[in-house]
């Protein structure tokens, strides 16, 4: 099986040596994603609900880029400078996702990339090749 690049310019395009997400036949491995607005490249805001709700724009680009839609999701991974932020990771969560629920993994940091509050990276499982 080869790899496919996936890139869209409705996620915030690469800051370092990285893909935005690789397909692997019917799996797309996620990179993280951080609160950037695509067409400016900057934070959205300094407001940590705000920067969630942007992060998970940012991975439905990504994921409609590969050919899938965020509920096709199976394994979700949240970086969080903050761990008491983390209900509100839940608020946001529940808005963009339905049952069932990806599996998911939260994760203190000491701090993220351009000193954003939060970052999601995952795994996709597409219900067929595409």
């Amino acid at each position: 099986m080869s790899k496919v690049i996936v890139a869209t310019d409705k996620a915030p395009a690469a800051i370092g040596t990285y893909s935005q997400a690789v397909k692997i036949g019917t799996t797309v491995y996620l990179s993280g994603q951080i609160p950037l607005v695509p067409e400016t490249m900057e934070m959205v805001s300094d407001d940590f609900r705000e920067q969630a709700v942007q992060v998970f724009k940012n991975l439905t680009a990504v994921c409609q880029a590969a050919g899938g839609e965020l509920q096709d999701m199976v394994k979700v991974q949240v970086y969080l400078p903050d761990l008491g932020q983390f209900s509100v990771v839940n608020e946001v969560m529940a808005e963009f996702f339905s049952e069932p629920y990806p599996a998911r993994a939260a994760l203190g940091v000491r701090a993220l990339p351009k000193g954003a509050l939060i970052e999601i990276d995952g795994i996709m499982e597409l219900p067929s090749t595409n």
